[in-house]
């Protein structure tokens, strides 16, 4: 049996939450080793350990900027397992719902910098607790709470069952009238591009709001390269979701919310560790949406929280508490 004082499962799967939370997500969260210096992994003699994973960086997210987030997703009765959620629930994120799996291993990645501009990051999840995760760990309760169901290209890819999860928590969501929101995160090393392109279009059609950057917009569109990112936004609104935002990394990003176009300007920071950003900045846009925050706040949130991410190594350790946004237009480099 998994060592582990979390409720007996019948108990987690019937119970309401105890507080609604702003957004419900599921997916895989791995331990991540990190090399503490440049250069190829092979001579580092130390790896640093943390913890990583789209769906609960966006999660984490969520809480540091004073909203209420839950994570669904499996780890392994291991001590790795035991750090993810030790990680999860110091962030505040309600995990009741997670299931401690006896039978598989945490999933891990290692993260090295082979230069100062290159980030190489190696996945090693198959047979992982994470991608067993299937529509019996889906707790139709939690998600019918939720104000947002937030859901990444990533978990549909990891198994047969966590796709079939996917689709479970979408259609309570939809059946429950809680916005769906996606980022397309496509992984080219779990799955072929024409396999992503049909579920991932498939998937936006059931979405309110979708993430994607300029690569993944084309994979599922399947659009002439030399068309226009406001027409990439465009296109992929008409696929269903009401607000679509085209992530460009340093240069910003693009949206359509309601049919109206809008730019968002990058801020200028030094980007130390760039694996993370597109999280942050959906966590950022919706962690205002869900405050009641106008298109503006929703935009500008997101390219604060995004160009936090990417200053400190990490996943998410970067991400900003709300009484830090104001850093970025900081004249003074001490603040007392």
């Amino acid at each position: 049996m998994p060592s582990t004082t979390r409720p007996p499962r019948e108990d987690i799967m019937t119970a309401e939450p105890r507080e609604t939370p702003d957004v419900v997500t599921l997916g895989e969260t791995m331990v991540l080793l990190r090399a503490p210096h440049i250069g190829p992994l092979r001579h580092a003699r130390t790896l640093d350990v943390a913890t990583g994973g789209a769906e609960s960086n966006l999660a984490i997210g969520i809480t540091r900027l004073g909203g209420r987030a839950a994570w669904i997703g499996r780890v392994g009765d291991d001590e790795f397992g035991r750090l993810v959620l030790t990680v999860l629930g110091g962030e505040g994120l309600d995990t009741r719902a997670a299931v401690v799996d006896p039978e598989a291993p945490t999933g891990l990645m290692v993260k090295a910098r082979r230069t100062s501009a290159a980030t190489d990051v190696r996945y090693y999840r198959a047979g992982s607790a994470g991608s067993r995760l299937c529509p019996d760990d889906v707790n139709p309760a939690l998600v019918r709470s939720a104000r947002i169901l937030h859901i990444t290209g990533i978990t549909p890819a990891l198994s047969p069952t966590a796709r079939a999860a996917v689709r479970a928590a979408v259609a309570e969501a939809n059946a429950a009238g809680v916005p769906v929101s996606l980022d397309l995160n496509y992984r080219r090393a779990l799955w072929s591009a024409e396999d992503a392109a049909g579920e991932l279009r498939a998937l936006a059609g059931h979405a309110d709001i979708l993430f994607a950057t300029e690569d993944e917009a084309r994979l599922v569109l399947k659009v002439p390269d030399h068309t226009p990112f406001v027409d990439l936004a465009r296109e992929l609104a008409a696929l269903g979701p009401a607000q679509v935002l085209l992530k460009r990394g340093a240069r910003g990003a693009v949206a359509i919310v309601d049919g109206r176009p809008h730019e968002v300007p990058p801020h200028r920071v030094h980007a130390v560790d760039p694996v993370g950003a597109g999280d942050a900045f959906a966590a950022g846009y919706l962690a205002e949406l869900v405050r009641g925050g106008s298109v503006a706040t929703r935009l500008a949130t997101a390219a604060a929280a995004g160009a936090f991410a990417v200053t400190v190594p990490g996943d998410w350790e970067g991400l900003p508490r709300r009484d830090e946004l104001r850093l970025l237009a900081q004249d003074d480099a001490v603040i007392r």
